[in-house]
């Protein structure tokens, strides 16, 4: 691990008017999940004073308070309370409670760039395919559309950048790749990533019982099944609706 991937105290930075972030590294990495998503639950446990909401990043955790309630200066002393507490406690292992078996069709129609994302991360389409789907993966971050998740982190050969140019849209099920991290799109969006694959499961659906399918720390593997599969899939899908 890269010796300045996490810090020796994290950094509690301001954000506007009634935001913090407190960034627990510079480098992703799957340690700084494990600490990340250990101080989230600490902060959700604790029920802090005036806290309104908080949310996770790859290596930092944003909270947004009341500054009616609480102040600025009364904020960052409690969260400096927490990281205290954190740090006198060992971070054991984050404990899957579910693991998500989605089945995907990768390349072609499904995943138009598969081909140029494998070439840049040094791999066959055939090889990229089988890296990504024997890896054990997790919800990283939720956010940038209501339930889609963050996926990794993939090995270190899948850094490859975002692209130049956006694509305008990708569809609701897309699986995009870039920065070791992968994307499923819950909606129809522009995106700045590659699309690999897709899915007809949707991470988002408002006429769920429970809307939101995944959350933070679930454990992601990733099947492949061939494109015939993925649309009887999605057929199945819209005669159940």
């Amino acid at each position: 691990m890269d010796s300045k991937a996490i810090t020796n105290t994290p950094e509690i930075v301001a954000l506007g008017l009634d935001s913090l972030i407190i960034r627990f590294s510079w480098v992703p990495s799957d340690q700084t999940t494990r600490i990340v998503q250990d101080f989230q639950r600490l902060l959700a446990a604790a029920k802090v004073f005036g806290l309104r909401e908080s949310a996770t990043a790859l290596a930092s955790v944003i909270v947004t308070f009341d500054r009616f309630q609480i102040t600025r200066a009364e904020m960052i002393a409690t969260l400096q309370d927490l990281l205290a507490i954190q740090k006198a406690e060992p971070i054991n292992p984050i404990a899957l409670n579910r693991i998500w078996h989605i089945p995907v069709a990768f390349g072609g129609d499904y995943g138009p760039q598969l081909g140029q994302a494998a070439n840049m991360a040094g791999f066959t389409e055939k090889s990229a395919i089988e890296n990504i789907s024997g890896a054990d993966l997790s919800v990283l971050s939720i956010g940038f559309a209501p339930g889609q998740p963050y996926i990794g982190l993939l090995d270190n050969a899948w850094n490859i950048p975002r692209q130049t140019e956006l694509t305008p849209q990708v569809p609701a099920g897309a699986l995009v790749v870039a920065v070791r991290q992968l994307v499923l799109f819950a909606n129809p969006s522009v995106t700045g990533w590659r699309q690999i694959g897709y899915t007809a499961f949707r991470p988002f659906d408002v006429h769920r019982a429970e809307p939101f399918a995944l959350a933070l720390g679930d454990g992601m593997r990733f099947h492949p099944v061939s494109h015939a599969e993925m649309a009887a899939l999605d057929q199945s899908n819209q005669q159940s609706k």
